[in-house]
C-alpha cells in the first residue's frame, strides 16, 4: 500500500491558500490537510468530499503554542500581507517575516520532512525596496537556518485570481504587466503574472515526497 502524507497549510483563506488546499484535497498521495486559520473557512471555496480539511483557528502571534500540528510530512506556509493592509512597515514585517519564521523553526523542531513557502521574485536582502528585501532578508534567515534541510521558496511575479478585497493598485499592475507579457521572454519572463493555481502547484511540486511502500 501506497504510503499517505499529512500536510500543514497557513494561510489557506488566501488566494494561494485556497487554491493550493484545493489541489491537496484532490492529490491521492495526501490524507489529511491540517489548516491554521485566524478565521474560520468557508466551506463554499473548498472541494473536500473525503474530508481532508481539519480548520484550526489560532492567533498567529502565539504560533509556538501549536507546534503540535507540525508534526506532519510537508508544511506549506502561504501567509503574506501587503504594508497597506498591515497598516506599517512594522507590521507587515510581523506577519511576513516573523510568522514566517517562526513556521520554519517549528518545521525543524517537529522534524517535518519539508518546508515550502511563498517569497517573490525579485527577492533581496539588499534591495532598497522594502518588500523586497524582508522577503530576502527572510530567504536568507530560513535557507540558512541548521538542520532544516528541505526548505524551498516559490517567486512569484504579480498573481492572478479572485481576491476577497480588492487591490487596485495590483489590479492595474495586473492589467498592464498582462498586456507585456507577449514580449516578457528570457530573463523577463519571470516577471509574467502567475495564476494562484500555477503556484499552489510548485509549491507542491517542491515538496518531498518518499517513494517507499509498505
Amino acid at each position: 500500500m501506497t504510503r499517505k502524507f499529512k500536510a500543514l497549510v497557513l494561510g489557506a483563506s488566501g488566494l494561494v491558500g485556497k487554491a493550493l488546499v484545493n489541489q491537496l484535497c484532490r492529490d491521492d498521495r495526501y490524507a489529511q490537510v491540517t489548516c491554521l486559520v485566524r478565521t474560520p473557512l468557508q466551506q463554499r471555496d473548498y472541494y473536500d468530499p473525503e474530508g481532508k480539511i481539519q480548520a484550526i483557528v489560532i492567533d498567529f502571534d502565539y504560533l509556538q503554542d501549536f507546534q503540535g500540528y507540525f508534526s506532519v510530512d510537508h508544511v506549506y506556509c502561504c501567509l503574506g500581507t501587503t504594508i497597506k493592509q498591515a497598516g506599517s512597515q512594522s507590521a507587515f514585517r510581523r506577519v511576513d517575516f516573523q510568522f514566517v519564521h517562526v513556521a520554519a523553526q517549528l518545521t525543524r523542531g517537529q522534524r517535518a520532512k519539508s518546508f515550502v513557502w511563498i517569497s517573490s521574485v525579485g527577492a533581496n536582502a539588499k534591495s532598497k525596496n522594502f518588500y523586497l528585501r524582508v522577503k530576502g532578508e527572510l530567504e536568507n534567515a530560513i535557507l540558512s537556518m541548521p538542520q532544516l534541510d528541505n526548505a524551498a521558496a516559490v517567486r512569484p511575479s504579480l498573481l492572478i485570481g479572485e481576491r476577497a478585497e480588492t487591490r487596485f493598485a495590483e489590479n492595474m499592475g495586473i492589467s498592464f504587466a498582462k498586456f507585456l507579457s507577449p514580449i516578457m521572454r528570457g530573463p523577463l519572463a519571470k516577471y509574467r503574472p502567475v495564476s494562484a493555481a500555477q503556484v499552489a502547484r510548485q509549491m507542491i511540486e517542491l515538496q518531498v515526497f518518499e517513494k517507499t511502500e509498505h
